[in-house]
C-alpha cells in the first residue's frame, strides 16, 4: 500500500516557480498512482490510458528531464539517470507525482528515487572485508521549492516498505550534506563506517541482515592444495621405487641375463624347465652369477652376434677332421677342399 496520500497539499507558488518540472502532456494518465514504480521495461505497473507507443515516449521523457534536474542540483557533468541507463540495468525507479486538481492537465513531478542491488566489499567496524550485496541508493532528488514539506520523508519510506528493507542496511552511493543531514533528521542515522569506495554505510548496516553476507575465504597454504585424491596420492607413493626394469625380480634379472635378452614384463609363474635351469646356473663360476644379479653384461654375450656369424663354419669344422686345419674360425667364404675331409657316416 502507498504511503502517500491520495490528495497531496502542494504549495500554490509550485506551479509558478517550476519549470523543468512540468511537461506538455498530462503525467496523470501515464502514472496512475501517486508513486509509479519503474524497472527496466519502463511500463507501470497501472496500464496507461494511452496507447503504450505514446506512453514509453512520455515516460522516457519524464526520466530524462529529471536525471537533468537532479545532475544541475548535485553539480554533476552529466545525468546518472537516464532511460537508456534505467533499460540497460536492473534498478527500480520511484516516481512521485502532483495528484492535486490544480495541476490536472499539465502534470507536474515533484521527484524521483533511484535503487538497485550491488555486489560491494565493504569493511566492518574491525576493518575486514566484507562482501555483500545490499540495496543501494543511486539517486534522490525532490524539487528546490517542494523540500521541506515532507514529500521526501514520503517517497522514501514507501521505497523501504516496498523494497522491504530496513534503513540502516541501505548503502548510499556518494550522498550530498543535505542527504545526510536527511538521513540524520528522520532516521536518526548519524556514525557512518568508513569505507574506500564512494559508498556510506551506517553502524547497524551488519546487524539482523536478511541479505547473505560473505566473508572472502583466506588464503589456503600451499600444502593443503590437493590436485587429486589422498587416496591416489597414497596409491602413487606405494609405487614408487626403481624404474622398469631395475624393478623385477632378481630371478627375472638373472634369466634374462644368462640368455643374453633384456627384461620383459611377464609374470612370476614359473617357465617350463626353469627348474633345471636355475640348477644349471649354480654350476656357473661365481663372477658370472654376480654380474647377472648386477644386470652386468658378460664380456662374452658381446661377442655372442659376431659369434652366431660364424656358426654355420663351426659346424663345417665339427663334421671334418683333419690336423692341418687352424684352430681358429674359418671364413663362410673359405670352404676347406672336398678331397681333405673323410666323412663318417
Amino acid at each position: 500500500m502507498p504511503y502517500i496520500k491520495k490528495n497531496c497539499v502542494v504549495p500554490s507558488t509550485f506551479t509558478q516557480r517550476v519549470s523543468t518540472m512540468e511537461f506538455h502532456f498530462d503525467v496523470h494518465k501515464i502514472f496512475l498512482e501517486p508513486v509509479t514504480k519503474l524497472d527496466s521495461s519502463l511500463i507501470p505497473p497501472r496500464r496507461p490510458l494511452i496507447s503504450s507507443s505514446e506512453a514509453q515516449k512520455q515516460i522516457m521523457t519524464v526520466i530524462d528531464e529529471i536525471g537533468k534536474a537532479s545532475a544541475k542540483a548535485q553539480r554533476l557533468p552529466a545525468p546518472i539517470t537516464s532511460a537508456s541507463r534505467m533499460q540497460i540495468n536492473k534498478h527500480h525507479l520511484y516516481i512521485l507525482k502532483d495528484c492535486t486538481p490544480e495541476t490536472a492537465g499539465r502534470g507536474v513531478v515533484i521527484g524521483f528515487l533511484k535503487v538497485g542491488y550491488k555486489k560491494l566489499f565493504v569493511l566492518d567496524q574491525k576493518g575486514s572485508h566484507i562482501e555483500a550485496e545490499p540495496l543501494c541508493i543511486l539517486d534522490f532528488y525532490i524539487h528546490e521549492s517542494l523540500q521541506r514539506h515532507g514529500f521526501g520523508k514520503e517517497l522514501f519510506n514507501y521505497m523501504l516498505r516496498n523494497e522491504q528493507v530496513e534503513v540502516q542496511h541501505v548503502a548510499i552511493d556518494r550522498p550530498s550534506e543535505k542527504f545526510l543531514s536527511f538521513l540524520r533528521k528522520h532516521y536518526n542515522l548519524r556514525s557512518t563506517i568508513p569505507q574506500v569506495n564512494n559508498f556510506v554505510v551506517f553502524e547497524g548496516f551488519f546487524r539482523d541482515r536478511k541479505a547473505s553476507v560473505k566473508t572472502p575465504p583466506a588464503k589456503r597454504p600451499e600444502g593443503e592444495i590437493k590436485p587429486y585424491s589422498l587416496t591416489k596420492r597414497d596409491f602413487l607413493k606405494e609405487e614408487e621405487g626403481l624404474p622398469w626394469p631395475f624393478s623385477q625380480s632378481q630371478s627375472n634379472l638373472n634369466r634374462a641375463s644368462s640368455l643374453g635378452s633384456s627384461p620383459t614384463r611377464t609374470s612370476s609363474r614359473p617357465l617350463p624347465g626353469e627348474g633345471d635351469f636355475m640348477k644349471s646356473l649354480r654350476a656357473c663360476r661365481p663372477h658370472s652369477l654376480h654380474r647377472a644379479a648386477n644386470s652386468e653384461e658378460d664380456p662374452t654375450q658381446r661377442r655372442r652376434t659376431s659369434a652366431m656369424n660364424f656358426s654355420r663354419g663351426l659346424m663345417a669344422q665339427k663334421n671334418c677332421y683333419s690336423r692341418h686345419i687352424s684352430h681358429s674360425p674359418p671364413l663362410l667364404a673359405r670352404r676347406p677342399p672336398v678331397g681333405k675331409c673323410n666323412k663318417t657316416f
